[in-house]
């Protein structure tokens, strides 16, 4: 049964906090890129049904009214984004590079599998390890992958985006445009203008736009025991399951300190200021200043200190968006900075 707009949006909390669930980037493309490839660009709200990621149709004769019959995804927790990524991204890949030819790949380049790799204009890279060998690499317009780098797909560079030296970009990573990614990550995928740019591990992780994890930062994605993770609801209110691999989930302008260590599944929302120290508790609710022990991150401080990350990359907080934010923080600031984190259930 297809979700109602209703009904999807706070179930993929913190990502759908002031976006749109179209605006999600998974794979290369955006949920709505990926919907607009089908039907033009002037798709209708009515032609993306909710929750439903399409594969690459480029095969079917005509666009299909049983979407049942074809390759795509179902999508309505967080978690799923990244166990998804990796197909989403091959499907991607065929659909944005087919009838083209992908840029040349320099000499100082080591490759594995050279035809699954495709270069946009642009791009600057020299001395680093790119292996398609599991799945294809696709590498956007005006990326810089310094020396060093190891890229394995499948993977998904987005425009723009900076992989700095030595980085270790394992498959089903997608990272946005103009994201500055460095040291392990694994099977997530980071938002535009993110920048997770030091050393630290990042897996099964999904990160949302214009967030900052501060140097050394690193999240768990499998408990000690080996045992099931538990991913807290926001609409529900309890812990769900969310399989065996789960790492860390952080909201739109968020950012954490050097040295933050996030716990297996730790949900963070939208401009949070994560200050810990040890573990992080699994949930940091939206406009936390600290680690969710009742300090509140003030909205006009907030929005100020975004304007400040922004401006580092050039860009400014549009009005819309600075309406979503202020919105956000009167309907959910106070009730949910300050409560505390209810004890993970066993097993």
């Amino acid at each position: 049964m297809d979700l109602s707009p209703k009904d999807i949006v706070p179930r993929l909390h913190p990502f759908t906090a002031i976006r749109p669930v179209g605006d999600l980037r998974i794979g290369i493309l955006t949920i709505r890129e990926k919907w607009e490839s089908i039907f033009g660009p002037q798709a209708r709200p009515d032609d993306m049904p909710e929750g439903i990621i399409p594969g690459d149709w480029s095969g079917l004769s005509a666009v299909p009214t049983d979407i049942s019959q074809t390759d795509h995804r179902r999508l309505d927790r967080p978690w799923q984004m990244p166990s998804i990524n990796a197909w989403a991204i091959t499907s991607d890949y065929n659909r944005v590079t087919r009838e083209r030819e992908s840029n040349p790949i320099p000499d100082t380049v080591q490759t594995t599998n050279r035809g699954y790799i495709f270069v946009e204009d642009g791009v600057r890279f020299e001395h680093c390890t790119i292996n398609a060998s599991d799945g294809p690499v696709y590498i956007g317009k005006n990326v810089l992958v310094m020396d060093g780098a190891m890229l394995r797909g499948p993977l998904a560079v987005c425009e723009g985006a900076v992989v700095k030296m030595g980085a270790a970009l394992y498959g089903g990573t997608t990272i946005g445009k103009h994201c500055i990614v460095g040291g392990e990550v694994k099977n997530s995928i980071l938002m535009d203008f993110s920048n997770k740019a030091h050393h630290g591990y990042i897996g099964d992780a999904v990160i949302g736009a214009w967030c900052n994890l501060g140097a050394g930062t690193s999240c768990s994605n499998v408990k000690n025991t080996g045992g099931g993770v538990k991913v807290w609801n926001m609409q529900d209110e309890r812990y769900e399951s969310a399989g065996i691999k789960c790492g860390l989930f952080m909201g739109d302008f968020s950012r954490s300190a050097i040295n933050t260590s996030f716990n297996t599944g730790t949900v963070v929302g939208i401009s949070a200021n994560v200050l810990c120290e040890g573990l992080s508790p699994k949930q940091i609710p939206d406009f936390t200043w600290g680690c969710g022990d009742g300090m509140k991150y003030e909205v006009d401080k907030a929005i100020h200190d975004i304007r400040v990350w922004m401006g580092f990359k050039g860009h400014d907080l549009s009005p819309e968006t600075e309406a979503a934010i202020r919105g956000r923080y009167g309907a959910t600031g106070a009730s949910h900075t300050g409560r505390q984190t209810p004890v993970v259930p066993e097993g």
